[in-house]
């Protein structure tokens, strides 16, 4: 799947990721005492720190319960074991990591296929044991892409948020994964730094060496390996082509996102970092409407101070110039930063402790961040959005919390805007039916349609096997968002659209006959946007949504909203 648009060309740089899933690599036979000596090493560091592990459990835990230590440390005494991967580095010339990838997973396998009810456990401890060594190998040289000194097209298993944070200030000029989804995280950051990106690639990272040239097409969902002359100067066409796009988009950025009939539509910009907000106004955005700040959390190993988040929120708040601003509060949880943290990760973590629920039940850490926000809401046109809300108590509690921190700011003579706007996300199902609620106690909604496409049709958005489900095209999705719109009418707040269905060309017109009159989006799209809605009359717009509602499957929806965007807008897909 092509999630990011553009086209990369460069030398590919295959990145080991924090699932430490090995690529195969071979050595010469010169490399291979280097290999050897860098395998015992690993095995040393890691019996020392199960030996600490285990004289600590004595003292805490008792020696019954550290006895569990003893087949680790067992596993690493076993001769024959260790003897075996000596050989495959060797023999066959594989690098540390791999040989010991190959053969611990080997014995794993043998653990799970016997009969014996606790042996198939024991599989689980070879995998620990395996990640502890790679631990230690790749800490001595693992690939990042911090330090790059030449442009690449970097190939992974998959990308982790914190990983992705880093692709801003790196020379990664377009990326392709084994896995993901249109709407993972790692496609939101691609597309908001303007990085080609294809995801759900199958092995990709298995298939290129590092040093291939490598060609990522964002725009068809294609990863070539070194590719021929021919194949290189059409994608240099494709550049320059693109490239001629982008700058005829450029010429709309001054231009007001007005309809054909005069109607003025707003336009904002979905940010994960304060120097994002100069690309939104650059692209001719009207503010930042959803302002992601758990990236605060994903590009440090420690948690950020109540100073950190100020001095962030400060910086953005200014660049937005006296434009409004919303905050969205912590979406931790689901694939990012906390399952990291976990001893045991949830075994379904988007229907996990994630976003509000893990606010609520860290309360040091959401308070951090509110006062952060409310010293900042001085500042500025600054609001505050609480993310997945299922229900009217978990509305209440947090509206509590945050009466209470602005009591104690009162307190501590902390000067804050006490009428900040406070809003929800509704990305659930549970909010959609129930919004004429919730929107009694709110000043606005923001309707998250990449969580709200999930659950609704029980389709995991960042898993590409069950990718083509995956459609804001179902009529399912359509109803909710026609209803989400009609309640937050009657009910006289605003509704905003933050999902990536905003910044989609194919579904502008149909969300502007459903009523929507404020998108937000990733910066790059913000032209493109504008380039439909200014094609296009309301009345036209809502002549097309009346039709859409009498479809009965998102083909049927899909296919009409593109015949109708082409002949409206021929320049938009």
């Amino acid at each position: 799947m092509g999630v990011s648009p553009g086209v990369a060309i460069a030398s590919g740089f295959v990145l080991e990721t924090e699932e430490y899933r090995i690529p195969r690599r071979t050595i010469t036979p010169d490399e291979v005492p280097t290999e050897l000596k860098r395998l015992d090493h690993a095995l040393a560091e890691s019996q020392d720190e199960l030996e600490k592990l285990r004289t600590d459990a004595v003292d805490q835990l008792g020696a019954e319960t550290a006895s569990i230590f003893d087949f680790h440390l067992g596993v690493l005494r076993d001769r024959s074991l260790i003897e075996q991967i000596h050989r495959t580095i060797a023999d066959k010339c594989y690098t540390a990591e791999y040989s010991v990838t190959t053969v611990l997973r080997g014995h794993a396998r043998a653990f799970l296929q016997m009969s014996n009810s606790v042996l198939p456990e024991r599989a689980r401890d070879i995998y620990d044991l395996e990640k502890r060594l790679l631990r230690h190998l790749l800490g001595e040289r693992r690939e990042t892409i911090e330090h790059l000194t030449e442009d690449v097209c970097v190939l992974a298993h998959d990308l982790t948020p914190s990983q992705t944070a880093l692709l801003a200030r790196s020379r990664v000029r377009g990326f392709a994964t084994d896995v993901g989804g249109r709407t993972s995280h790692t496609a939101i950051v691609a597309r908001a730094l303007s990085i080609p990106a294809v995801v759900g690639v199958s092995d990709i990272s298995r298939d290129v060496a590092s040093g291939d040239t490598v060609i990522i097409d964002g725009n068809r969902g294609v990863v070539i390996i070194n590719p021929d002359d021919l194949t290189r100067e059409e994608y240099n066409r494709h550049i320059r082509e693109y490239q001629e796009l982008e700058h005829e988009l450029e010429e709309l950025a001054s231009l007001p996102a007005v309809t054909r009939d005069g109607v003025q539509i707003t336009l904002m910009g979905n940010i994960e970092f304060p120097h994002e907000v100069a690309s939104v106004m650059e692209k001719g955005g009207d503010g930042i409407g959803l302002y992601r700040t758990e990236f605060l959390y994903l590009g440090s190993e420690t948690e950020p101070t109540e100073a950190e988040h100020l001095t962030a929120y400060t910086e953005a708040i200014q660049a937005a110039g006296g434009k409004p601003i919303v905050f969205r509060t912590l979406d931790l949880g689901a694939d990012k930063w906390s399952q990291a943290r976990r001893s045991e990760p949830e075994r379904n973590p988007f229907l996990g402790l994630r976003s509000i629920r893990f606010c609520l039940q860290h309360l040091p850490l959401f308070r951090t961040q509110l006062r952060a926000i409310l010293r900042a809401s001085v500042k500025g046109d600054v609001r505050v959005m609480l993310p997945l809300i299922t229900s009217t108590l978990e509305l209440r509690q947090a509206k509590i919390i945050i009466g209470d921190v602005m009591e104690d700011l009162e307190e501590e003579h902390i000067p804050f805007n006490r009428d900040v706007k406070i809003g929800i996300m509704i990305e659930t199902p549970s909010a959609a039916l129930t919004a004429a609620t919730l929107g009694k106690e709110v000043d606005f909604f923001s309707i998250g349609t990449n969580d709200l496409v999930q659950y609704t049709l029980a389709v995991d958005r960042t898993n590409e096997r069950v990718a083509p489900l995956f459609t804001p095209a179902h009529p399912a999705v359509v109803k909710l968002i026609k209803d989400i719109l009609k309640a937050g009418r009657r009910q006289g707040i605003g509704v905003s659209l933050c999902g990536e269905m905003a910044g989609d060309p194919e579904y502008t017109i149909l969300l502007l006959g459903l009523g929507l009159r404020t998108f937000s989006m990733t910066p790059p799209r913000i032209p493109q946007i504008k380039r439909v809605i200014r094609a296009v009359s309301l009345e036209k717009a809502a002549k097309i949504s009346r039709r859409v509602m009498t479809f009965d499957s998102d083909r049927q929806i899909l296919n009409y909203l593109r015949e109708e965007t082409r002949r409206i807008a021929p320049k938009a897909l």
